[in-house]
């Protein structure tokens, strides 16, 4: 439904355009209403869009377009046939065109496009709101207020840049009003002559764009109470030397007080705080132009400063402060102890203590502290200082002027003593009160505390921990050390949290301990390790090598404190040998390693990586090769091999030793003596003549050939026993007798066994028999015996050993053969035919007996040849004898 506010707008509209046919071939057939409209942001705009001197188109035909973005239709209100109005919502600042456009085609319309559009551009912007907090000041220039009189409020609500808001300041005195325009937040008028002392003035500041006006509230006050005087000037501080604890200020009234009276303002700090101290107002209340400031500290510097305003109560501003006026109060006597303490380090081999007695100056010095009093009192025998009584050390100071701690004495204190220190600070102005601190025996220490807790945070050193069971505890000691530097702090008998005030530095190790104080007693410390700030070690650890055949052993030293910059977590230790990087982590506290299972005679390179939370750092880098053979292998081969050589030569003379008489008779063996044998008496009838034997190249048989008739050669007893000898030796085969072989001879039962009886054959273990066979035939031109003759055996009972011969069976059998076949050479060139030889000769071979080695024995030279003359047939004698002799 149609409006009447569109109704009117198209009523007038249409009374202001000319007649139709008035209109010219070039007038727009659309035309939107109202034309270039200012809009409010948060309003709704309603446009109309009518169709003028034309009959192509209709209101179907038409919509809308803003920022070339179609309108809903639901936007649209069709007025008639010919009007069509569309409503917007202003939300956004930026402004924008509205286009009314007509969407038939006809022949008309493509002829005469450019008819068939319009378009309005639309101007958004806020009402002005109004301004807040107008204030206005008068401030003083030279002697008297000047006359720029200046104002500044606050602009309330918000502006675009196309529909900006103007600001107008209006200030009235009496009849006149003065007036300016600004589009700032601040305005000044000037009055003409003079600042109206004492007159009211009205002010207000009035916004205004084409959205609208409006007006701020209006102030009405006193001239003087928008007064700013200067501050006051001539500042100066007065020290009093008999007033200590006061400093007396004196200034200058800035202003006539006929044009303004005025109030001060003081406030004053000392040098180094931060925090102002503010004199009470009912103090300066008055027209004052001096104040004394009281309860000071003595010789410290304060810096005061001084304001005035308006004495009226509410009138007018504060004045700037003046200029810093600095003075230092006179000195006093110290009214605070001084801090005493002490350092204890334990003597290595004695039951001692190395006491080192500090303090810091007190905390009111009241001027500068010159020297410290110290006594030192033997709580067991009450004896001060050896009967010395107080003692005076003067007060250390850097060469920068600041003050330090203060070494008072070193004492050597023993671990059951007790001894109470005293000390007092002396000044110019007197001396401070005693200050005492008792360090009991080692082994009565009070308790210390528990659970001590320490870390860091937000760049401090917190500390917590648990006081001791005992209630007696009077303050806390906090103390931090590193190196030779040692500072501390106390804190009150009920604190169990604080951080440490102290200046500390990063990356620098800290011993922090609490020392719970008993009244003057110093108990146990309870201590922990801290960083302020932790970061990367700033050199990594000095390693050594111990290199060995499969093994290298690395051994390093702890990195110094002040290059390790945190806690060392670990140890990361690598070594490579060019083809791959091996690694092992070890636990801070390992300084040494042993890497095994290396290759030997092989170049490695090793490091040592030291880490803390922060990061970490290397060593230098190892380089070694491995040995070839391990420490003492070498040696022990060396030494290995020489002891067997000595061992073998140890035993091989030992065994030379315990075996001579073995290794004598191998290599040296006893040739028997044959002319020290007994076989000479064994024939009483025959006796021989010992000879000397002849070897001969055969073996160390010797064969003695004798007469069967020759006299000489039968010894008497032989002649008797030559039957019974006879048959004996052919039924036994030609025995050699007992326990022994001889040349053609079986080892079997022996005449001398059944001869001898049983005496003999106890003896037979030790002696060795020899036996010889005696022809029948004569010898060397002896006659024999008319009766046939036998051939007798004869035996020899020798202590000589055997030879080798008769114990190597192999090489009697050959020797045998050939003795057998020289045997009868001999015998046939004397009696070829002589049968009782060749038959014992045949039975010897047959019977397999084991032959000696054997040479014949040679006689001188009547007995080795027989005689030419000897007839065929006649039989030699022969004596056989077992191994060559040698004399005795």
């Amino acid at each position: 439904m149609v409006s009447a506010r569109e109704l009117l707008l198209f009523a007038c509209l249409t009374s202001a355009l000319p007649a139709r046919g008035a209109f010219s071939e070039d007038v727009n057939h659309l035309v939107i209403a109202p034309q270039s409209p200012v809009l409010e942001i948060g309003t709704n705009f309603t446009a109309t869009c009518m169709i003028l001197n034309t009959e192509e188109v209709t209101a179907d035909d038409l919509y809308w377009n803003l920022s070339k973005t179609t309108v809903s239709k639901e936007q649209y209100t069709q007025i008639n046939g010919s009007a069509l109005s569309v409503t917007i919502p202003i939300t956004s600042e930026k402004a924008e065109w509205l286009f009314c456009l007509c969407k038939k085609k006809s022949l008309y319309f493509v002829l005469n496009e450019g008819k068939f559009i319009h378009g309005i551009y639309l101007t958004k912007g806020y009402r002005p709101e109004k301004p807040e907090n107008v204030s206005c000041v008068a401030v003083q220039q030279q002697k008297y207020i000047s006359a720029i009189f200046r104002c500044e409020w606050v602009p309330v609500g918000r502006q675009t840049t196309d529909v900006p808001t103007r600001y107008t300041l209006n200030v009235g005195v009496l009849t006149r009003t003065y007036n300016v325009s600004t589009n700032e937040n601040s305005a000044q008028v000037e009055f003409l002559d003079s600042f109206p002392y004492f007159m009211t003035l009205e002010i207000w500041v009035e916004a205004q764009n084409k959205l609208g006006t409006v007006q701020s509230e209006r102030l009405k006050e006193d001239a003087g109470w928008f007064v700013k005087t200067n501050p006051p000037s001539a500042i100066r501080v007065i020290s009093e030397k008999d007033f200590p604890t006061s400093l007396l200020i004196n200034w200058t009234r800035p202003i006539h007080k006929e044009y303004v009276r005025l109030t001060y303002q003081i406030r004053f700090r000392p040098n180094g705080s931060q925090s102002w101290i503010y004199v009470p107002r009912v103090d300066t209340a008055m027209d004052i132009q001096s104040f004394r400031l009281q309860n000071l500290q003595p010789d410290t510097v304060y810096i005061t400063q001084v304001r005035c305003k308006n004495s009226k109560e509410g009138y007018g501003y504060w004045s700037d402060w003046s200029h810093i006026a600095t003075k230092r109060t006179s000195e006093g006597r110290p009214t605070s102890k001084p801090d005493l303490w002490r350092t204890v380090a334990e003597v290595d081999g004695k039951n001692e203590r190395r006491v080192q007695i500090i303090c810091k100056d007190p905390v009111f010095t009241n001027g500068r502290i010159l020297r410290f009093n110290i006594k030192i009192q033997d709580q067991k025998d009450k004896v001060e200082n050896g009967g010395l009584g107080w003692e005076s050390v003067n007060r250390s100071e850097s060469s920068s002027g600041q003050r330090e701690i203060t070494v008072l004495k070193h004492i050597g204190l023993a671990d059951q003593k007790r001894v109470k220190v005293s000390v007092t600070a002396i000044n110019s102005a007197g001396k401070s009160d005693e200050a005492s601190l008792v360090i009991s025996e080692k082994a009565h220490e009070p308790p210390p505390v528990k659970e001590l807790k320490v870390w860091s945070n937000g760049g401090q050193l917190w500390l917590e921990w648990s006081p001791p069971n005992s209630t007696s505890v009077s303050e806390y000691v906090v103390e931090w050390v590193s190196g030779d530097h040692v500072d501390w702090q106390r804190e009150h008998r009920n604190t169990s949290l604080t951080f440490i005030k102290g200046n500390l530095e990063k990356f620098v190790c800290y011993n922090v301990s609490v020392y719970p104080i008993y009244s003057g007693w110093s108990g146990k410390p309870a201590s922990k390790a801290a960083f302020l700030e932790q970061g990367a070690p700033s050199e990594g650890p000095d390693v050594k090598l111990k290199t060995g055949r499969n093994e290298v052993e690395l051994v390093w030293s702890e990195i110094p404190r002040r290059s390790r910059r945190g806690f060392i977590t670990n140890y990361t230790i690598f070594y490579t040998n060019g083809s791959q990087i091996l690694k092992i982590t070890v636990p801070a506290t390992t300084t040494s390693f042993t890497l095994k299972s290396l290759s030997g005679n092989t170049k490695y390179d090793t490091w040592i990586r030291a880490s803390t939370i922060r990061g970490s750092a290397n060593s230098i880098n190892h380089s070694f090769t491995t040995l070839k053979y391990a420490p003492g292998e070498m040696e022990s081969i060396v030494v290995g091999v020489s002891l067997s050589f000595l061992f073998v030569v140890l035993m091989t003379m030992l065994l030379c030793v315990y075996k001579k008489d073995v290794i004598k008779d191998n290599f040296w063996p006893q040739i028997p003596n044959p002319g020290e044998s007994t076989i000479g008496n064994w024939s009483p009838d025959y006796p021989l003549k010992a000879e000397t034997p002849k070897e001969n190249c055969l073996s160390g048989i010797s064969v003695l050939d004798v007469d069967v008739c020759d006299g000489k050669c039968v010894f008497e007893e032989d002649k008797a026993s030559l039957p019974l000898k006879k048959d004996k030796y052919l039924s036994e085969e030609h025995s050699s007798g007992i326990g022994g072989s001889s040349c053609m001879s079986s080892p079997r039962q022996s005449v001398s066994d059944s001869d001898e009886g049983g005496d003999m054959a106890e003896t037979t273990a030790s002696t060795v028999q020899y036996s010889s066979v005696v022809a029948s035939n004569g010898y060397k031109g002896q006659t024999p015996n008319s009766q046939p003759q036998q051939a007798i055996f004869s035996r020899s009972e020798s202590t000589q050993p055997l030879l080798d011969s008769e114990e190597n069976p192999d090489m009697m059998l050959q020797e045998v053969s050939r003795q057998s076949q020289r045997f009868t050479h001999t015998a046939g060139n004397q009696d070829s035919s002589n049968p009782a030889d060749i038959d014992q000769l045949e039975m010897e071979q047959q019977e397999g007996v084991e032959p000696l080695d054997f040479c014949p024995l040679e006689e001188d030279s009547e007995q080795t040849t027989p005689p030419d003359n000897q007839s065929e047939g006649a039989g030699s004698n022969y004596m056989t004898q077992l191994g060559g002799y040698r004399p005795q």
